[in-house]
């Protein structure tokens, strides 16, 4: 590791690296990341889908004082390595190592203790309203990813966040799933535009010289107005600046240098900020790219092939799930439903057997225990498989 990789309790020394040394920096921590983690099982195919978006947050905030807020927290791995715990990396999980999740008694970088989805953007926003009634000047980020966004709670969140008018940056980790596609290739061109660097120095300079005078003001609103309703009919960028962020992206979520460069530039914009990047969940481990579900959370396996070191035998999801299948096939007013967990609470094969009575409605357990009142009202028979723990969220 070069003098220019360490970290120190007071941050990580990431600021002076170059481009091409951060793309190093990346490909040395994904490496690192599949080796630990094959040997004490943890989240892998969230974090590798996050190597170089990290590197890129740590080259342009300090996290010691800037405050970067993680949605569940699962993606957590390389922010522990860029700031003081990379050795201590082979004791992730265990009894007396480092957390698998963001733990602020542990690191002075650890902002805020995760753990339940969706509430990132809630919790960054009253950070930044502290810091703005307290008088301090720190930067607040929140990291939330597409499936956070399956919950009310991170639109709840974006809703106030996108009106309180100051500095606040929310970067929305998409790698597919939830945040809506581009159309066409005049929308990804017109992204690479906007994202060039004479451009965002441009529309800074823009900015500043007109807002220095009464009729410059007015001429702004009007070409603000012309170039946002451009940009709603060809980029997916409406919903959050209805909201009142400013929309930037999307990004390549694996190009180090662009997201380094995007990220400084939302640092300079003392207002809400959108990020949109776009990510592979288990980018650089071929078995987690081909099957981000199955390494999304890992046991101990071979980090050659990705196989898992020993078997484990069959738990109480899997016999859960093939009885309450048993029961479906007797009784059609048998429903089952979950948030978000499919293959953990083993409903995989009802899912595949009574298609029409499963009901999978993302992170928002609230919203399942409320449907399952509707059906049972009604007379189905509707059961809800979900971890106790996330039960709470309802």
């Amino acid at each position: 590791m070069t003098k220019k990789d360490e970290t120190t309790e007071n941050g990580p020394i990431l600021k002076d690296l170059t481009d091409q040394e951060a793309t190093a920096l990346c490909a040395e921590l994904r490496e690192e990341l599949v080796r630990d983690v094959s040997r004490t099982g943890g989240h892998l195919a969230s974090n590798l889908g996050a190597v170089e978006l990290t590197v890129a947050i740590h080259r342009v905030f300090d996290t010691s004082r800037d405050r970067l807020v993680f949605d569940v927290g699962h993606q957590c791995y390389l922010h522990k390595m860029l700031t003081g715990r990379r050795e201590e990396m082979s004791t992730l999980r265990q009894y007396g190592g480092i957390a698998g999740f963001p733990k602020p008694n542990e690191s002075i970088h650890d902002a805020f203790i995760a753990g339940h989805a969706s509430n990132s953007v809630a919790v960054a926003l009253g950070m930044a309203q502290a810091r703005t009634a307290l008088g301090e000047g720190y930067k607040v980020l929140a990291l939330i990813g597409d499936g956070a966004l399956t919950g009310g709670l991170a639109y709840e969140g974006l809703s106030n966040a996108g009106q309180c008018g100051q500095q606040l940056l929310v970067i929305l980790n998409d790698n597919g799933m939830s945040i809506t596609r581009n159309v066409g290739g005049v929308a990804q061109l017109l992204a690479r535009q906007r994202l060039k660097p004479k451009y965002l120095r441009f529309k800074q300079n823009y900015r500043r010289v007109m807002h220095a005078f009464w009729l410059g003001r007015q001429i702004y609103k009007v070409t603000h107005e012309l170039k946002r309703a451009l940009k709603q009919s060809l980029l997916p960028c409406s919903m959050f600046e209805d909201m009142g962020f400013t929309y930037l992206g999307p990004v390549d979520g694996h190009d180090v240098a662009q997201l380094t460069k995007t990220l400084r530039y939302a640092s300079t914009l003392n207002e809400p900020v959108a990020l949109h990047v776009r990510t592979v969940k288990g980018k650089g481990f071929a078995p987690a790219e081909a099957n981000p579900d199955a390494f999304h959370g890992v046991s101990p396996f071979d980090p050659e092939t990705g196989k898992a070191l020993k078997s484990g035998g069959e738990n109480f999801s899997a016999v859960f799930g093939r009885t309450l299948v048993r029961l479906a096939r007797t009784d059609r007013r048998v429903c089952a439903m979950t948030a978000a967990m499919v293959s953990g609470t083993g409903l995989v094969p009802f899912s595949k057997a009574f298609p029409k009575r499963f009901f999978d409605v993302g992170i928002a357990e609230g919203c399942a225990v409320s449907m399952a009142a509707g059906m049972a009202k009604q007379g189905a028979v509707p059961v809800f498989a979900v971890y106790s723990t996330f039960l709470q969220r309802s």
